[in-house]
């Protein structure tokens, strides 16, 4: 199996985000990754989805995928000519005695303090899942108290973008 990131323009309408979920749970595939939100073009918002399947199955849901009425563009974004990002936050213990620690680590991964409370300290990072994952590590022995990552966002590198006038127009 391997692990495809779908980039699919929707017409922002109650229920098509339940509708493209449902087809991928209906074939049994977990979604490793949603995200939603708004594009540059009003009434049309990107989904973000990341699946491990095999390319047989996954060409079947996407065929399925642009029959619903709702879905404009379906573009499978591959890790070398796109950009991934996550973003994780993360309550870590940190006392008088350890905060400085914690906040040493944070800065080299390029994170930042968000919020700093008497025993504790909240750290903002994005990045990919590895980097994501390393901080993870580094901060774990301090005690992680809570945490919530987003799911993955991703755009196609260079000057091209996947919504054109004609779908412009379209939405």
């Amino acid at each position: 199996m391997t692990t495809h990131t779908l980039s699919v323009l929707v017409e922002n309408k109650p229920g098509v985000l339940a509708r493209v979920s449902a087809l991928f749970s209906r074939r049994g595939f977990n979604i490793d990754s949603l995200a939603v939100g708004e594009t540059e073009q009003p009434g049309v918002s990107r989904i973000t989805i990341v699946v491990n399947v095999d390319e047989q199955p996954l060409e079947q849901v996407t065929k399925q995928l642009n029959k619903l009425v709702n879905v404009l563009k379906i573009v499978e974004l591959e890790p070398s000519s796109s950009v991934q990002r996550e973003l994780l936050l993360v309550k870590v213990r940190a006392d008088a005695t350890t905060r400085s620690q914690v906040v040493e680590a944070v800065e080299l991964f390029r994170a930042r303090v968000v919020d700093v409370a008497p025993d504790s300290v909240i750290v903002e990072a994005t990045g990919t899942a590895d980097k994501l994952g390393a901080l993870l590590r580094l901060l774990e022995p301090y005690g992680i108290k809570e945490m919530v990552q987003s799911g993955l966002v991703a755009v196609g590198r260079g000057s091209k973008a996947i919504t054109t006038p004609a779908l412009r127009s379209a939405a």
